[in-house]
């Protein structure tokens, strides 16, 4: 049985509760970061709290964790749990003022929910998805406006898994006037020649802490990277094409909407790209 952390304390899952009345199941109002482990150290830990404090700012939510804090607790929960290869979800929502409003309860009288739990997943940096490459579905991308933001409004996303595989493939890649923004889950690229091609950062997309990082690296490898928008069409016509994940670090793409890329196997530039960041979050971790 996994030991959770729920509001300053460390409790076995089944003995974890919150209020019917918290924001986060009422309203959506919440936000969250999930931090891979590998070799028992998290994985570009800072980015994460970085990313978390801007996504509290925007919603105007305290923020009740330090950064040091929040650190000790993620590393407590993997030795608690015993996590070698993993993640660790955090979530932080406004909290509950006893009752159900519209309006945002008093922040001075009302303490945000802090809830973290560790995720199990042994097989993450030797995936056998990374082997054999992801085929994706394209879908129109109907979510709100503020896609940089990382809160908990995940329904359409998880639908989006869902219509994915109901037509025998992994994942859907999302569509908006023509262009692609992102994975239901994560970031989305493509390549041509030496050229890695990913939407350019805005308030459609999720500004992705393991898309940061792999495109450093690509940059560091001499690689080119263009940030621009593309269609489907011009995906189906790539070389090769691969997602950025926390949880699926680079995942290489074989199909689009039943468009074989290239032979149909995972990219070199992907699987490269996948052992660069392997190699250096390893060195990195803490």
């Amino acid at each position: 049985m996994r030991t959770v952390y729920v509001n300053g304390a460390y409790l076995p899952e089944n003995e974890a509760s919150i209020s019917i009345f918290d924001r986060g199941f009422l309203m959506a109002d919440g936000v969250y970061e999930v931090t891979s482990v590998l070799d028992g150290k998290l994985i570009d830990f800072d980015g994460h709290a970085v990313r978390l404090a801007r996504s509290l700012d925007e919603l105007e939510m305290r923020n009740p964790v330090s950064k040091d804090d929040l650190l000790e607790i993620h590393r407590e929960l993997v030795r608690l749990n015993g996590i070698e290869e993993g993640l660790i979800y955090l979530q932080i929502t406004r909290g509950s003022d006893g009752d159900r409003d519209f309006a945002f309860p008093d922040p001075e009288t009302t303490e945000p929910t802090v809830v973290l739990f560790t995720q199990n997943k042994p097989s993450m940096a030797d995936s056998p998805a990374a082997k054999r490459g992801a085929k994706v579905i394209s879908i129109d991308d109907i979510r709100w406006g503020r896609r940089d933001i990382k809160t908990v409004q995940l329904l359409y996303p998880s639908m989006g898994k869902m219509i994915a595989k109901k037509a025998g493939c992994d994942d859907a890649w999302m569509v908006e006037d023509g262009f692609v923004t992102e994975g239901t889950s994560n970031n989305a690229y493509i390549v041509k020649g030496n050229r890695i091609i990913t939407r350019h950062l805005g308030n459609e997309i999720l500004h992705g802490i393991t898309r940061a990082a792999v495109l450093r690296m690509a940059r560091e490898a001499q690689m080119e990277v263009e940030e621009r928008s593309f269609t489907i069409e011009e995906a189906q016509q790539a070389d090769e094409a691969f997602t950025t994940s926390a949880s699926a670090f680079v995942m290489p793409v074989v199909e689009i909407d039943g468009v074989t890329l290239g032979e149909g196997l995972p990219g070199k530039v992907a699987m490269r790209l996948r052992e660069i960041y392997l190699d250096e979050m390893r060195k990195t971790a803490v």
